[in-house]
């Protein structure tokens, strides 16, 4: 039996593979929306929406009054603009709470603050992007409220680096074109070639570094772990407030993550991927 129109799917809606085929436009093309609207805090308006989506803008409109009326987005005037809407906030919560995962971090999580003093956060893998599901805070009195449940750049995270260099160059190239290369920070990498030539140093020391990429004054430090099938699952980070420290400094930070990324590898099953020369 043939899909219906309503199934099929064009390249950039659906997924890839065999079970693309059986992809609901309509709701792809929705849950494509809501990542567009999150990766723009200030909002979009219809135009700017619409145009990121690839669709018409009476196309669009009814999606986005579609996920109005079901809380999912938030219709703001003037303009409007659209935002995240407060259900995706009771999801996020709901997922970090049901997600497994986040039960087997929270005490490496833990282990890893009490070893560096940082912030740590543990993020799975999606399609290169890392979702935060869980969180330990350092000591002391400054604290990273990021929300958890939701994707994140990967370019400008240590997660999400770490993630993307388990990744073959075809799939970065892919994975970054998703969102282009948005500077957040002076000094967020902003060329492809410059994230590859990075990620391939990720790939020698096995933990990966956001020296302010993401945020100006925030430093972070974050390695992959691994499923059972050898997959990255996802990666570990510890975050602080950047001060300046020595490259031996860095590298044992780096050397302390990755072996609490380990640590979660085995718990999940896996085996760590070995370093490369």
């Amino acid at each position: 039996m043939q899909p219906s129109p309503e199934s099929q799917e064009s390249p950039s809606e659906a997924g890839t593979g065999a079970d693309a085929r059986y992809t609901v436009r309509s709701v792809a093309r929705s849950l494509r929306l809501i990542d567009i609207v999150a990766d723009h805090s200030a909002g979009l308006t219809l135009s700017e929406v619409a145009r990121e989506l690839g669709a018409s803008k009476s196309a669009t409109y009814s999606l986005l009054r579609t996920l109005v009326d079901a809380g999912y987005l938030l219709e703001i005037a003037p303009g409007p603009h659209y935002q995240l809407g407060f259900a995706l906030m009771r999801l996020g919560d709901a997922v970090s709470r049901q997600l497994p995962i986040a039960d087997v971090c929270r005490p490496v999580l833990q282990q890893l603050t009490d070893a560096t003093g940082m912030t740590s956060r543990a993020a799975i893998a999606d399609r290169g992007w890392p979702v935060f599901v869980e969180r330990v805070d350092g000591p002391g009195s400054v604290r990273f409220h990021t929300a958890l449940g939701r994707r994140e750049t990967p370019h400008v995270s240590s997660a999400g680096k770490a993630i993307l260099a388990e990744m073959p160059d075809d799939e970065v190239r892919r994975a970054v074109s998703e969102t282009g290369l948005v500077a957040h920070s002076r000094n967020t990498i902003t060329s492809l070639d410059a994230l590859l030539a990075d990620l391939d140093g990720v790939r020698r020391r096995g933990y990966a570094v956001d020296d302010e990429e993401d945020a100006e004054g925030v430093f972070c430090v974050g390695a992959a772990f691994f499923d059972h099938a050898g997959r990255c699952a996802g990666a570990l980070s510890t975050t602080c407030i950047k001060v300046d420290m020595p490259t031996w400094r860095i590298e044992e930070i780096g050397r302390v993550v990755r072996e609490h990324a380990d640590v979660l590898t085995q718990r999940l099953g896996g085996q760590p991927r070995p370093q490369q020369p």
